[in-house]
């Protein structure tokens, strides 16, 4: 199945609300990274809710045929990365998610806040 970048943004948002994700924001990276088109970013209450977020991630994206390139933090789970090419998603402890403030970081960027 082909996606659009703005599509598979949208995927991860939705598998990440569905499990009760918080403030999550859709950045478009695009012509302001070389690395992504695409961040999702969203917070989550603990470390098991971290995963559970991560893992419908995977699960969701995978039913579309579309494979995870690479994962950082699952197993302290207090950041996870999961790349997919044009889009990553970023799944914080929220107290992690104010101290690398990768919104203001990457302020340049578009945000959409995802209201699922």
């Amino acid at each position: 199945m082909i996606q659009t970048d703005n599509n598979l943004a949208e995927l991860v948002a939705k598998a990440a609300s569905d499990k009760k994700a918080r403030d999550i924001v859709i950045m478009d990276l695009t012509g302001i990274s070389p690395v992504t088109d695409h961040f999702v970013i969203c917070s989550a209450n603990s470390t098991t809710q971290v995963q559970a977020i991560a893992d419908n991630i995977e699960e969701q994206l995978a039913e579309q045929g579309i494979k995870v390139l690479h994962k950082e933090g699952y197993r302290d789970a207090h950041w996870v990365l999961l790349d997919y090419g044009h889009c990553v998603a970023h799944v914080f402890v929220e107290d992690d998610r104010q101290f690398y403030k990768l919104e203001r970081l990457w302020g340049d960027a578009k945000q959409v806040v995802y209201q699922g």
